[in-house]
């Protein structure tokens, strides 16, 4: 009995799997997110295409992979420790785009526009 305990709690801390959240649950955890990071710190957002699979290539030899009917949106977002991942499908990347967009531009307005120099006169003296 000991050693079946030790060995599923091992197992259990070495596999780690990534785990989604839905596209609504992930935007309004951005939102906090966003407003958490506002405060003391930074966030970030990446976004990449997703083919559904969360395993390595497999080795010389062996079977490739199957490629996917359909590509989606694998999309994370960091701050300090905290994660968030969803995966956005084809059909619903336009819908998501524009709440997405929505998030960001309300966690987004204690940016400073950049003062742009007009003479190059000015800007070779500092």
């Amino acid at each position: 009995l000991f050693l079946a305990e030790s060995s599923s709690k091992f197992l259990s801390n070495s596999v780690v799997k990534m785990v989604l959240l839905t596209n609504e649950e992930f935007l309004s955890k951005l939102t906090l997110l966003a407003q958490s990071a506002r405060k003391d710190s930074s966030f970030t957002v990446t976004i990449k295409r997703y083919d559904g699979h969360d395993r390595p290539k497999p080795r010389e030899g062996k079977p490739p992979l199957p490629t996917p009917a359909e590509y989606s949106c694998l999309i994370r977002a960091r701050s300090g420790a905290k994660k968030l991942s969803t995966v956005v499908k084809r059909d619903e990347v336009a819908k998501f785009m524009e709440s997405y967009s929505k998030v960001l531009k309300s966690s987004m307005d204690g940016l400073k526009k950049v003062k742009k120099v007009k003479n190059k006169a000015k800007a070779a003296q500092g």
